[in-house]
């Protein structure tokens, strides 16, 4: 088997395993987890040899409960690394609750060390709030794009399946786990070493940081239609500021009226309707995952006052923006 290394910065000991270090926050996502674990499983046995060793640590050094409500019981406590260990968070629902000040603090002295550091999932939320994505290129999970956006704007967000930048690992969730472990087997064993394990894995299409997570507007809404699709587009990257149907229309060369006809053709609602559920939409992530005032919230989303914002979100779900968030919080301490 041919194993011709790519260039990287990853120095591997042909005899000596590199060891992952798997940091589970409570609610963590399973998929991103077992995916990556997996991943390192099979290049072992792909090899014939241990390529990869892991270890699993967390908060109190017992057990951690992933969202499925599954127990996995951890090696150990959040303990001091050696610079040679290559740190994985694994984040899941309500990361910003399962960030403590004390995982904070061992992310940073570890980093100091000079760590390789990753966060699958949400945990990219993690190492920002630990300033380690300070300049950097970063992704995570689509639903929490528009928090993390507006909480970090010092980070470079993207849209990306995987990024990695310099000592900085960040992954959009699920299945680009894969995607990610494959990339650093290859760098570490070669494209034929990454290759079997993804025929092992019967993963046949293989993604890179140049692929998005999300799938295209098209799939999405289940209608192929060029200028639809295009108008749609422009709606979701411009939520703080909405743009007139007037002008949407002429953007794509058609008249308002066809808009309007073409909305409800395909979508059973008015471009306006479309519109407006899309700006409710960030508006109820943000106020699920960030601590944004409701006037703030509001003026992210494109209302003009929060009495507007409120009376248009309690039409849609049927209680107040402060209800929900009240609410929310009262899960979160059960």
């Amino acid at each position: 088997m041919s194993q011709t290394r790519s260039a990287t910065n990853r120095s591997v000991s042909p005899d000596k395993p590199r060891r992952y270090v798997f940091v589970l926050l409570n609610n963590f996502t399973l998929l991103c987890f077992s995916a990556a674990v997996e991943s390192l499983r099979i290049a072992n046995r792909m090899a014939g040899r241990d390529l990869y060793e892991w270890r699993i640590i967390g908060e109190g050094g017992e057990t951690a409960v992933c969202s499925a409500g599954t127990a996995f019981k951890l090696d150990g406590d959040l303990e001091e690394l050696t610079r040679d260990d290559t740190v994985m968070v694994c984040g899941g629902i309500d990361v910003q609750d399962a960030t403590s000040k004390r995982l904070l603090g061992w992310l940073r002295r570890e980093a100091r060390k000079g760590l390789q550091m990753g966060g699958l999932c949400t945990a990219a939320y993690s190492l920002a709030r630990a300033g380690l994505l300070d300049g950097k290129k970063a992704t995570i999970h689509w639903e929490n794009q528009d928090s993390f956006a507006e909480e970090f704007e010092e980070v470079n967000l993207t849209k990306s399946v995987f990024v990695v930048d310099g000592q900085r690992i960040t992954t959009a969730g699920g299945t680009s786990s894969i995607d990610l472990m494959l990339k650093l087997i290859a760098d570490d064993h070669g494209e034929d070493m990454a290759n079997a394990v993804a025929d092992q894995l019967i993963y046949s299409s293989i993604r890179t940081d140049q692929d998005t997570q999300r799938l295209s507007v098209p799939t999405r809404i289940g209608v192929r239609h060029p200028k639809l699709s295009q108008v749609i587009q422009i709606m979701e990257t411009n939520v703080e500021e909405p743009i007139s149907p007037s002008i949407l229309a002429k953007d794509v060369g058609m008249s308002t009226r066809q808009l309007e006809r073409l909305f409800r053709r395909y979508l059973s609602r008015s471009p306006k309707r479309y519109y407006m559920e899309l700006r409710l939409q960030k508006a109820r992530n943000l106020l699920m995952q960030t601590d944004m005032s409701v006037i703030n919230v509001a003026l992210a989303c494109g209302f003009a006052s929060p009495s507007h914002f409120s009376k248009c979100y309690r039409a849609h779900y049927d209680t107040t923006p402060y209800r929900e968030r009240g609410s929310h919080a009262a899960r979160l301490s059960i």
